[in-house]
């Protein structure tokens, strides 16, 4: 299992930084953990954010497609990722081989607020999803 930083998404009851309004422990925490994958591509994208705002470098490197992945990925710990806005899916669904997630990825660094706007790509490799690339929104 994974190292991770800044507690694992807090305690079991916490909610889950993607904005799901579930409990981290029953949300993006399975698919931290590598005990389940996500189901569509924006879930992938939700989780990969709460991997961004618990430190969980190892999550987002495991869920990125191979021929895009960088070896290795250092986050800043001073960043703090505070709210996931989905502005748009274009498929992604259960029967779909890719789909594209368009959001904005709030959050605050050195008592400065940012927004990060992107549209995700995301395509199934080995039946699960994994994030291909980007382009700025």
């Amino acid at each position: 299992m994974a190292k991770r930083g800044r507690g694992r998404g807090g305690s079991a009851g916490a909610a889950c930084p993607c904005g799901s309004g579930r409990p981290y422990a029953a949300c993006c925490g399975p698919l931290h953990a590598g005990d389940a994958d996500a189901p569509t591509a924006e879930a992938l994208m939700r989780s990969r954010f709460s991997a961004f705002a618990v430190g969980d470098s190892a999550y987002l490197l495991r869920s990125w497609h191979e021929s895009t992945r960088p070896t290795s990925l250092d986050l800043d710990p001073a960043q703090r990722w505070s709210r996931l806005e989905i502005v748009d899916v274009v498929r992604g669904g259960l029967l779909d081989s890719g789909g594209t997630v368009e959001f904005h990825a709030h959050y605050r660094l050195a008592g400065r607020p940012g927004t990060v706007t992107e549209r995700s790509r995301f395509v199934r490799a080995d039946g699960r999803w994994v994030y291909l690339d980007a382009e700025e929104a």
